[in-house]
């Protein structure tokens, strides 16, 4: 059994029904045992070959030329192309175990009696009836047509139409109604039967003339824009137009010498541009270029004018010197200052405990009372066990002879004698308290000495500092390691902050760089900010005794003012 296969249209269109009890014939599409037909074209008309539905398969068709030298040897079905002399010829398509044959032969104009150029389109009105004629029907006694629309039956749509006489009528007109129509009759020539094809470009259009004059939407009405001297500058004009037939859409640019409207140049323009923006409308922009503004442009007039049939509209600016921002203007220097004043505040803010510990540490004049404190330093420091370069030099120093001696008293303030410049080489934890008490005559407090046991330790730190003038701390990785040290140590932060007489002096004992200790647990946010900025000495032992020196000089400034009998230094014998 053979499966049947039919030719078919298809493009749905919806409008309003209309023409009623007038026939409309249905076309339920050609067998296959038809499908070896002839079919005539007009050369330079649109053409489309037939699509083939076969039951129970769903493919695309493709038309192959049997002819030999066929320029064109295939053709998809559906696909609109302008019929040619070289396009006649045999086709074939294999669809579902069978072959479908169609003879195309296309014919010149000129072969045709009562040909006329403008038959092949209408344009017709959007919301009114209208009527496409099929070409060439006046020739023929054969007024049985039908009509497709791309490749779908026009009576197998869903919109009110008629076929009557062979004019196609439609009832409303719709945008949608735009496309390509192609009426179908049939004649007969020497027994043959052909399916004679023309095409029909059927355009809707809103209406025939334009239903307003131009609407000029940039620039706005007379404005002035603004220009730099030397540079180039382009005038754009934007401008919405009625939809009308064959109308001219017209955007010209003109400048006025002086401002004289009586006296127009136009400009340099590019070409303009134009697109439809809807049915109703399109929109043509059109540009002129100034390549350099001089000042002679500013004194002149400019003027976009927009033609149509219906009427003119026009647009007048004038252009103007664009002023430089000079900075700060009068209004920068308001938004200067007061983004200074926000910064800085932040600043201040951030900073605040920093500030206090710099200004108190360096900038106060302190006045210093011996008889009110019970001692005038208090020395913190945790012991650390001698490093072996350490150890090597102490018992190098053991073993030196007069010329050590000698070295170590250069070593030495002229308190201390030759003795205390050899003992420079012992641990600062040891000769500190020793130059402090024995050679300079201070008040010294040691926690471990001077504090009754059996108290509370953060009491008796308290009260110890508040008895104490200064505080001097000997810093190292052991001693910020030791949480009853870095309490010592936050507590006459605390002190520094709150009393305007007191001092904190930080002396670093070891030869690492501050920055990478790195103690367990890390030390409070007050201890941290008050190490940046609060005093502070370098003492490492083995230093030369020029460096030894100037530390001692740098440690007495830094005490308490203070009346005291000075040693003179000797020679140890």
């Amino acid at each position: 059994m053979q499966t049947g296969c039919i030719v078919f249209f298809f493009f749905p269109i919806f409008l309003d029904g209309c023409c009623v009890g007038k026939h409309q014939k249905k076309i339920t599409g050609l067998q296959q045992n038809t499908m070896h037909q002839h079919i005539r074209a007009v050369e330079g008309e649109i053409f489309m070959m037939p699509c083939i539905k076969c039951v129970n398969l769903h493919m695309e068709v493709v038309w192959s030329g049997t002819g030999e030298g066929n320029e064109h040897p295939s053709f998809d079905c559906g696909r609109k192309f302008l019929a040619e002399a070289k396009h006649s010829g045999k086709y074939t398509c294999l669809t579902s175990g069978s072959k479908v044959f169609f003879h195309l032969q296309v014919v010149q104009k000129n072969s045709l009696g009562c040909f006329q150029p403008d038959e092949s389109s209408e344009i017709l009105v959007v919301g009114a009836g209208g009527e496409v004629p099929c070409p060439g029907l006046s020739c023929s006694d054969n007024t049985n047509v039908t009509w497709y629309k791309e490749n779908k039956a026009v009576s197998e749509q869903s919109r009110a139409s008629c076929e009557t006489s062979g004019l196609l009528t439609l009832c409303k007109v719709s945008e949608h109604d735009t496309g390509v129509y192609f009426c179908d009759r049939e004649i007969i020539e020497q027994g043959v039967k052909w399916i004679f094809r023309r095409a029909v470009n059927v355009t809707a259009i809103p209406h025939y003339t334009p239903s307003y004059s131009p609407r000029i939407i940039h620039p706005h009405g007379n404005t002035t824009e603004e220009v730099e001297l030397g540079q180039s500058h382009t005038l754009t004009c934007e401008v919405y137009f009625s939809f009308a037939i064959n109308i001219s859409l017209d955007v010209q640019w003109y400048m006025h010498y002086g401002g004289k409207t009586e006296n127009m140049t136009p400009l340099h323009m590019e070409r303009q541009q134009s697109e439809r923006v809807s049915l109703q409308e399109f929109k043509v922009t059109r540009r002129a270029i100034i390549k350099e503004v001089t000042p002679q442009y500013l004194n002149n007039a400019y003027t976009c004018i927009a033609r149509d049939t219906v009427a003119n509209s026009s647009v007048t600016i004038k252009l103007k010197k664009k002023m430089k921002v000079k900075w700060p203007t009068l209004i920068g220097y308001p938004i200067v200052s007061l983004l200074l004043v926000a910064g800085l505040g932040i600043a201040l803010h951030v900073k605040w405990l920093e500030i206090q510990l710099i200004y108190r540490s360096h900038f106060r004049n302190r006045k210093h009372d011996g008889d009110e404190k019970e001692f005038d330093v208090l020395l913190s420091y945790v012991w650390s066990p001698p490093s072996a370069e350490e150890e090597g030099v102490l018992t190098l120093s053991s073993q030196a002879g007069p010329d050590t001696d000698a070295e170590a008293c250069l070593s030495c303030m002229d308190p201390l004698n030759c003795e205390e410049g050899i003992a420079t080489q012992r641990p600062v934890e040891v000769l500190l308290p020793q130059v402090l008490e024995d050679q300079w005559g201070f008040r010294l407090c040691l926690l471990e000495r001077d504090v009754l046991p059996g108290g509370a330790y953060t009491d008796d730190v308290v009260l110890a500092i508040q008895k104490s003038r200064m505080v001097i701390c000997l810093l190292s990785a052991d001693y910020l390691s030791n949480s009853n040290a870095v309490f010592v140590l936050e507590s006459g932060v605390m002190a520094l902050l709150q009393n305007s007489i007191f001092k904190l002096l930080l002396i670093w004992t070891c030869r690492t760089s501050p920055s990478l200790i790195q103690p367990d647990p890390p030390l409070p946010t007050l201890v941290q900010r008050a190490l940046k900025v609060l005093p502070s000495l370098d003492w490492t032992s083995g230093k030369p005794a020029k460096a030894t020196s100037n530390f001692w000089i740098s440690l007495r400034k830094a005490m308490p003012n203070k009346r005291m009998k000075l040693h003179s230094c000797r020679n140890n014998d």
